[in-house]
């Protein structure tokens, strides 16, 4: 089966040549999400502000690709301050549900500009 590259309006505009999510069979590919607004515009406000447009982007991928964050088997968050920990994992349960929750890392990387970074592996087979 081809795989499927996939663009939405709906997210913040891809940061360079790449796809927002490369559907590829039951797999779909979800690029880092940034906190920013579909028209570009970046969110500086706190990191719960940042945090939640960052998932917001995920989300509207995830569903772009057909399907959702529900599907999720594996996700990565960045953060430029691992300080943040406590409050990504609050704010992480509020877009990542159910009983079977994703396997996920979380590791400090140096971005410059804002705060978070968030990308997944969603699987959409039975």
């Amino acid at each position: 089966m081809p795989k499927r590259a996939v663009i939405t309006d709906q997210a913040a505009p891809a940061g360079g040549p790449y796809s927002h999510a490369v559907v590829a069979g039951d797999t779909i590919y979800l690029a880092g999400a940034v906190p920013a607004l579909p028209d570009g515009t970046w969110v500086t406000g706190s990191f719960a502000e940042q945090a939640h447009a960052a998932f917001r982007n995920l989300a509207a991928v995830a569903e772009a690709a057909g399907s959702s964050l529900d599907d999720a088997v594996r996700v990565g968050v960045y953060l430029r301050d691992f300080g943040d920990f406590p409050e990504m994992n609050e704010i992480y349960r509020e877009y990542i549900k159910g009983d079977h929750l994703p396997v996920r890392t979380t590791l400090p990387v140096p971005l410059v500009g804002f705060d978070i970074e968030i990308d997944a592996v969603l699987y959409t087979g039975a």
